[in-house]
């Protein structure tokens, strides 16, 4: 597997999904309660407080165009940002793997890079800048 990067693959409703493992610092249990945002956008579940940084939580459901939550994410992704400390609430994390290239390009969203195949199961790559920046984008109304 020359050519494969390791990734952490997790569920978002029914989907799978990966994000590169060097985008990703953590991934923790979801907490109880959240401090809600004023007139944050709807896939903003709050912020947390996390060993004493402020972390603004993004559900990805709504993000990725898969509708409101029925219930909350059970865990957290604290992606690598820099200085800003993001963390996107998806169902579950099954497994840090080596995927190869996408074997299928990507349509639609541009949220996506294209889809990978862990064992038998289709994994949808998703570009971490490319999600980043549309979870900025929604706190500029876009």
């Amino acid at each position: 597997m020359a050519d494969s990067t390791r990734h952490v693959v997790f569920r978002v409703e029914t989907g799978r999904y990966a994000l590169p493992l060097a985008a990703v610092r953590e991934v923790v249990v979801t907490p109880e309660h959240f401090t809600r945002v004023p007139r944050a956008p709807a896939a903003v579940t709050g912020v947390i407080n996390l060993r004493g940084r402020v972390v603004t939580v993004v559900d990805l459901r709504p993000v990725l165009g898969l509708g409101e939550a029925a219930r909350p994410a059970a865990k957290l992704l604290l992606l690598d940002r820099g200085r800003r400390d993001l963390a996107l609430g998806v169902a579950e994390v099954e497994a840090i793997a080596e995927l190869e290239p996408p074997s299928v390009p990507a349509e639609g969203t541009g949220l996506v890079r294209g889809v990978a195949r862990l064992g038998e199961v289709a994994v949808q790559l998703l570009d971490a800048e490319a999600l980043d920046a549309r979870v900025t984008a929604l706190f500029r109304g876009r």
